[in-house]
């Protein structure tokens, strides 16, 4: 499909991704921030230029036309360059200032973010931090953030990423609930306990059973997709809860079950942009979040060794 010559708009470009992305004009209004008329108009504009239609319309929704789905593989393209441009331009910075994000899952945010920051914001006053707080992958490319601290190796080409140690999980509840409903002696134990997890309880299903922990839906009765809420129904004594050892450590109101057991290892990854990390601020936030981060894994690991 060719674009006629002198007449490309990039508005009516934006307006038809964000509408075949998220599949209908009002959504792609409340993602670019505009009227429901002003994306119908410039979709039908670009239509109009290209002689094409893009959409089929299906009650309230929009499906693609054959002429969409290709044009969709160009525009995203376009998009993807339009996106680079900042990230080119970030990447040649090598002043000592202006803002850095960092996205975390909101537990690490809130319990180890913090101090770490402090520490940055001693070393390095003018670099402004946002943490973004998310339990969700948050996009690198498309500048949903700057740097991201994950528990999956990223596949992305454009992104560098950097394994900084493991981190160690258990299962953990309130003495008031294990004094109530017994202490488990072994996994198969579990399986007629109240658990406490993520609202998808389906995969948390799949993923205990991967384990060798098998426990029905039924079961796991209490959730929540805040990492933060979870932990706090496993210290009001509403069921077991699998957290990381290291925020466990710190709270004396919860007690380890099934102590000896193996832990349930997860990597953990510090990640960013390739071009962004030759920019100097980020790569001196990328440093230090790696110095400190790797230090509180093996501080971790000695604390844990300690009780062993």
């Amino acid at each position: 499909m060719n674009w006629p010559a002198g007449t490309f708009d990039w508005n009516q470009a934006r307006a038809f991704l964000a509408t075949a992305e998220h599949g209908s004009l009002s959504a792609a209004a409340r993602e670019l921030g505009q009227t429901q008329p002003t994306i119908g108009r410039q979709v039908s504009a670009l239509e109009d230029s290209l002689g094409v239609a893009l959409f089929d319309r299906a009650g309230r929704g929009l499906i693609l036309t054959d002429a969409g789905r290709e044009l969709l593989t160009h525009v995203r393209e376009m998009a993807e360059a339009a996106a680079r441009i900042p990230l080119t331009a970030s990447g040649q910075s090598q002043a000592l200032r202006g803002k850095v994000s960092i996205t975390a899952s909101d537990v690490f945010s809130t319990h180890l973010l913090p101090s770490i920051l402090a520490d940055l914001a001693r070393a390095a006053p003018d670099i402004e931090i946002e943490v973004i707080s998310a339990n969700d992958l948050r996009d690198l490319s498309r500048r949903e953030a700057d740097i991201a601290i994950r528990h999956v190796r990223p596949t992305e080409p454009q992104l560098t990423a950097r394994l900084l140690g493991e981190g160690h999980g258990h299962f953990y509840a309130s003495p008031d609930y294990l004094d109530r409903r017994g202490r488990p002696r072994s996994r198969a134990e579990l399986a007629g306990h109240d658990f406490v997890g993520f609202a998808d309880a389906n995969r948390m299903v799949h993923t205990l059973a991967g384990l060798g922990i098998s426990i029905t839906l039924e079961r796991l009765k209490y959730r929540s997709d805040s990492g933060l809420v979870l932990w706090e129904m496993v210290r009001a004594g509403m069921g077991l809860g699998l957290m990381s050892a290291d925020i466990a450590l710190d709270t004396p109101d919860v007690e380890l079950v099934l102590p000896g057991d193996e832990a349930f290892d997860y990597p953990v990854w510090l990640v960013t942009h390739r071009e962004l990390h030759s920019a100097r601020r980020i790569r001196v936030v990328f440093d230090h979040l790696a110095e400190a981060i790797t230090a509180h894994l093996k501080r971790t690991e000695g604390r844990l060794s300690g009780l062993g």
